[in-house]
């Protein structure tokens, strides 16, 4: 409504998956889209420099909100999975099973939600042997078993306790495929330790391709999520991709990490 209104900037308080919400409704129009981290993980606003609400931050969201009042609008890439638009990540693997398997969830438990994820992907890669994908990136084709594929637009990954696309830009035009090779129990906590670690980025298992456009087909159906959020999805293949510049973001002056390639 905000965008048929033609207003400049909706402001929206919630968590990434609210986010993911507003974009789908924002993406392509002139309204920009302001982010007041009023949920569990808030990892866009973790990656945009924006006090999270705590119990000792209760004025969080009144920081924020002054610190984007006076914030530039950007243009930045988004990614469509499928048909639904993304701005931080999309996954199929490792990832999706288990966020399908914790969603939804009450309140109550979102109170400890990094926990319960990490709890969680730990809990249900016993049960997890991987998928064989044919990926097509662009003009590049492989194959493989992979434990989990992450198209990520951002740095930060799995409620922010990793980084995992370190030199992702917002603006760049492009969106990293990062491909974990492995099928076992062994492999799935080998590559969560490298990931939270930061290693990954160096292991011979990982793989990352830059794309524009990304085919993902696997001999089976696949688990799908968007922003950490679980999609229904049926089909054995799935097309992502990428949407130059295409929302509108209150960016604050300051943020952690070098987010655009044209400053």
């Amino acid at each position: 409504m905000a965008a048929n209104a033609g207003k400049e900037a909706l402001f929206v308080v919630g968590g990434d998956g609210t986010i993911n919400l507003a974009v789908r409704g924002l993406a392509g129009t002139s309204t920009a889209l302001a982010v007041l981290p009023g949920g569990t993980a808030n990892v866009l606003a973790q990656e945009l420099g924006l006090p999270g609400l705590t119990w000792t931050r209760w004025m969080a969201l009144e920081e924020s909100a002054r610190r984007l009042v006076a914030a530039p609008i950007r243009e930045v890439d988004i990614g469509i999975c499928g048909d639904i638009p993304f701005l931080m990540w999309a996954g199929v693997g490792l990832d999706a099973f288990a966020i399908h398997h914790i969603e939804p969830r009450a309140r109550a438990e979102k109170l400890f939600a990094n926990v319960a994820y990490a709890a969680s992907t730990a809990w249900h890669a016993g049960f997890w042997h991987g998928m064989n994908l044919k990926i097509t990136a662009d003009h590049l084709h492989i194959s493989g078993h992979y434990l989990l594929a992450v198209m990520s637009n951002i740095h930060l990954y799995a409620g922010g306790l990793a980084q995992i696309s370190p030199f992702a830009k917002l603006d760049d035009g492009s969106i990293d495929l990062w491909l974990f090779e492995g099928d076992t129990l062994g492999d799935t906590i080998e590559q969560l330790w490298d990931l939270f670690a930061g290693r990954h980025v160096d292991s011979g298992k990982v793989r990352c391709i830059p794309f524009h456009h990304l085919m993902l087909e696997s001999d089976t159906p696949l688990f799908v999520q968007v922003d950490a959020e679980p999609i229904p999805y049926h089909e054995r293949s799935i097309d992502i991709k990428v949407i130059p510049k295409g929302l509108r973001l209150l960016v604050p002056e300051e943020t952690p990490r070098e987010l655009f390639a044209s400053e």
